[in-house]
């Protein structure tokens, strides 16, 4: 049966060509995972801020070497698209970007992001996701991105609104976390925001 409408981006969109590196502001610079990051990931990995939000515990060096060989996989295969964000002078790990649940077809994908300890507070998130949404809306030609956080993150939440990603409701109880069920803001910018 054909569609009627065509796909928003086509196969081949992302993986034909080699994943990009992103400068954003503040001397900040988007670029592909590499596997030696994995000590610093694993490092960050031990913070329980991370546990309160996030679904993954790091148990070895090794493991985050695998889940870095997965995120350079996933490009490939155009199911995600991840970038560590470095102080572009100094190289040093501050966070991560990423669009996950790529729908190419669609022309949508979610924004995930998580800071070290020692970039909290500084703006890294909400200038990589910046970044990012612009690289994915502008010149890759994504139509919408969207974002989750816990409803409780506050700080996701500021990040979400200085990027431009309106608040479009709550998905009540919509994500499992280690303490429970959250219920989760969900945001979005479309293309021409």
């Amino acid at each position: 049966m054909p569609f009627l409408i065509s796909p928003v981006l086509t196969t081949g969109t992302l993986a034909r060509r080699p994943q990009p590196a992103l400068p954003a502001d503040g001397g900040l610079l988007l670029r592909p995972w590499r596997e030696q990051d994995a000590p610093a990931v694993y490092a960050v990995f031990q913070d329980p801020v991370m546990h309160q939000w996030h679904a993954r515990a790091a148990g070895s060096e090794e493991e985050v070497t695998g889940w870095i060989r997965e995120w350079c996989a996933a490009w490939e295969e155009e199911r995600e698209a991840q970038w560590a964000v470095v102080d572009g002078a100094s190289g040093v790990l501050l966070g991560r970007v990423a669009l996950r649940e790529i729908r190419l077809d669609e022309g949508t994908a979610e924004v995930a992001y998580w800071t070290a300890a020692a970039a909290r507070g500084r703006g890294v998130a909400a200038r990589a996701t910046t970044a990012l949404a612009r690289w994915a809306l502008d010149e890759v030609g994504f139509h919408r991105l969207e974002l989750l956080h816990a409803v409780r993150n506050e700080a996701s939440c500021r990040v979400a609104a200085r990027t431009g990603f309106a608040l479009e409701g709550t998905k009540r109880s919509a994500v499992l976390h280690a303490d429970g069920w959250h219920d989760m803001h969900l945001h979005a910018r479309v293309r021409g925001d």
